[in-house]
C-alpha cells in the first residue's frame, strides 16, 4: 500500500532546517578555522611577515658583526653599551631584537594581520560571496579574528625563537642581563623573557583591536592597517606630554614599557596589571564595535 501524498510531505518538511535553510546546513561548520588558516597562509603579505620576523635576527646579527665601536664623543657611547649588552648571550641577543622590534615593526605586523583581514575581502568583491554561502556574519568576524590573532602571535614567537636559536650559537647560553636589574640564571632569564612575550602579546591587543575594527568600517586594508599604525604613534606622542597628566594613564600606549619590570628583581608588577586591565579593555571595546558596525552593515562590496 502507498505512502500518502500527505505523509510524504510532512517527512519532507521534517528534514528541514527549523530557520527555512536547506537541510543539512549548519551554520557552525561554515568558513573553518583550518580552511581560512590555509587561505591566509597562501597570501604573500602572511608569508613575506612571517618571513621578515625569521629574517631580522639575522639582519641584527649580521649588522653586529660590522660594528667597530664607537666613543661617546660621536653620540655612540649608549648605543654601544646596548650592544656590548646584546652581544653578551642568546638571552640578551633575543631582549634586545623584542626591544627594537616592540614599539614599531611588532605594531605594523599586527596591524597587518588584523586590519587587511576583512577590508580585503570587500576590496576584492569577495566578501559578499562568502556570505552568500552562506556564511553568518559573526561567525565570518569570529574565524578570521582568531586567524590574524594567531599569525600574530606566531610572528612575535618566531621573533623571539630565531633570535634565541642564531644569538644562542653565536655568543652562547648565558645569564640574562639588563641595565634595570643585576644579571639572571638563563633558566630564570628564559621565564622572564617568556612573560615579556606574554605581557607584549596583551599590549598589542589593543592594536589588533583597532585595526579589526578599522577593517570592517572601511572597504581599503591599507587605510586601516595604516589608520591604526598612525593612531598608536599618536598615542604614544601624547604620551610623552606630561602637560596632559592623569589623562595619559588612559592613553591604550602609556603601559606600552611596563614589561621593563618585569627584568627587575623584584618584578614591578603594579604597572604590568594596570597595563593588562587597559589593554583588554581598549581590545573588548574594539572588538565589541566592530561586531556590531558588521552585523548591521550593508554588505555591497
Amino acid at each position: 500500500m502507498g505512502e500518502s501524498p500527505t505523509g510524504a510531505d510532512t517527512r519532507a518538511k521534517a528534514t528541514e532546517a527549523p530557520s527555512g535553510a536547506a537541510a543539512g546546513y549548519r551554520p557552525a561548520a561554515t568558513l573553518p578555522f583550518g580552511a581560512e588558516f590555509r587561505r591566509q597562509a597562501a597570501r604573500r603579505r602572511t608569508q613575506l611577515a612571517l618571513g621578515f620576523m625569521v629574517l631580522l635576527p639575522l639582519i641584527i646579527l649580521i649588522a653586529f658583526q660590522f660594528d667597530t665601536g664607537g666613543d661617546d664623543d660621536n653620540g655612540r657611547g649608549e648605543f654601544s653599551s646596548l650592544v656590548e649588552l646584546a652581544t653578551s648571550g642568546g638571552l640578551n641577543f633575543t631582549l634586545f631584537s623584542i626591544f627594537v622590534s616592540a614599539s614599531f615593526l611588532l605594531v605594523v605586523v599586527v596591524a597587518l594581520f588584523c586590519g587587511d583581514t576583512v577590508a580585503s575581502e570587500a576590496s576584492w568583491g569577495s566578501l559578499r560571496y562568502l556570505l552568500a554561502v552562506p556564511v553568518p556574519r559573526a561567525r565570518l568576524l569570529a574565524v578570521k579574528l582568531l586567524v590574524a590573532l594567531t599569525y600574530s602571535g606566531l610572528s612575535l614567537l618566531l621573533l623571539a625563537g630565531t633570535a634565541l636559536l642564531i644569538g644562542t650559537l653565536r655568543y652562547g647560553w648565558s645569564p640574562l642581563r639588563s641595565t634595570v636589574a643585576a644579571q639572571l640564571d638563563p633558566g630564570e632569564g628564559l621565564l622572564r623573557l617568556l612573560a615579556v612575550l606574554g605581557y607584549l602579546a596583551v599590549v598589542l591587543l589593543v592594536v589588533a583591536g583597532l585595526a579589526f575594527l578599522l577593517s570592517v568600517v572601511t572597504d581599503a586594508a591599507l587605510g586601516a592597517v595604516g589608520g591604526a599604525v598612525l593612531l598608536w604613534i599618536l598615542s604614544s606622542i601624547l604620551d610623552q606630554i606630561t602637560a596632559l597628566g592623569a589623562v595619559r594613564d588612559f592613553l591604550p600606549t602609556h603601559y606600552a614599557n611596563a614589561w621593563l619590570g618585569l627584568l627587575s628583581t623584584p618584578v614591578q608588577t603594579d604597572d604590568l596589571v594596570r597595563g593588562t586591565v587597559s589593554a583588554i579593555s581598549y581590545a573588548t571595546i574594539f572588538w565589541g564595535l566592530a561586531f556590531w558596525r558588521f552585523t548591521r552593515k550593508d554588505i555591497t562590496s
